[in-house]
């Protein structure tokens, strides 16, 4: 049975939405299709050539328990540690409420491919995965 598509709305809640890592003390915010001077900045002192931000909270954009989350994530963040050290946690937040913040991870050094099978294989909708401009992009797995 094939997946519906992801609606307009909920793109859109995605491309409105706050993706913040803590790095050491920093904060990085990250926005979708807006340079990010400081993940620049971390990518070129670490010297990787991309980044993910990914979560595995509510697949499909369907809510599970506060336990549920938990749990995925921390199976995310064992997965992530597979292909790189440099794995910072994080929350993505809708600025207009409507939608729970999500635990989710800041991973540097994962090419897209990776990025988009990890997206998958812990049942997201999309995304976040940046390259060497320190741009955000949304990218949608469905």
């Amino acid at each position: 049975m094939a997946k519906p598509e992801i609606s307009p709305n909920l793109i859109a809640s995605y491309k409105a939405a706050d993706y913040q890592a803590t790095v050491d003390t920093d904060v990085i915010t990250l926005h979708i299709d807006q340079y990010a001077a400081s993940l620049y900045q971390l990518l070129a002192k670490l010297d990787h050539q991309c980044a993910v931000f990914i979560t595995a909270f509510n697949p499909l954009s369907q809510l599970q328990s506060p336990q549920e989350n938990l749990t995925r994530n921390t199976q995310l963040r064992t997965t992530l540690t597979r292909y790189t050290n440099l794995v910072f946690a994080g929350t993505s937040t809708d600025p207009s409420k409507l939608w729970p913040a999500e635990n989710s991870f800041l991973a540097l050094g994962i090419n897209l491919k990776t990025a988009m099978t990890l997206g998958k294989q812990f049942g997201q909708n999309a995304i976040v995965w940046i390259d060497t401009d320190a741009i955000p992009r949304l990218i949608l797995l469905r």
